[in-house]
């Protein structure tokens, strides 16, 4: 009797607009992962860590950032989130459901602020290696 290898873990991210369902598609959808016996991992971005949260806040509610700064922040945030929660899930297989990730940076900061879809984009992808 060999065992089966432990199924590949699964990234989905949903994206959207404020207010478009993207949470409770998440939900929905983990659910029926979850129903079919596969881990899942719902996770947000930005701020579903404790320095995610703290970084948020600081976007959010601090001093009047300039565009850089807060497209780093995001960054910092997504560097963290994904060597502390989205990869480690990965490993085990898990399936991980976010509500919000890359695409959501190259659409707010990239085009809402102006820095470039491309630059913020190569900014995300050299902070999630």
């Amino acid at each position: 009797m060999t065992d089966s290898p432990a199924p590949a873990g699964v990234f989905i991210s949903f994206e959207g607009g404020d207010g478009a369902g993207k949470s409770t598609q998440v939900r929905r959808l983990a659910d029926w992962f979850a129903a079919r016996g596969r881990e899942v991992v719902v996770t947000f971005e930005p701020g579903d860590t404790a320095l995610g949260a703290q970084l948020r806040t600081l976007v959010q509610h601090g001093e009047d950032l300039d565009p850089r700064t807060e497209a780093l922040l995001f960054a910092a945030d997504r560097a963290h989130h994904v060597t502390t929660v989205i990869r480690p899930a990965l490993a085990r297989g898990a399936v991980v459901i976010t509500d919000r990730y890359l695409d959501s940076s190259v659409a707010y900061q990239g085009s809402g602020r102006a820095l470039g879809a491309e630059e913020v984009e190569r900014l995300s992808l050299w902070a999630t290696q």
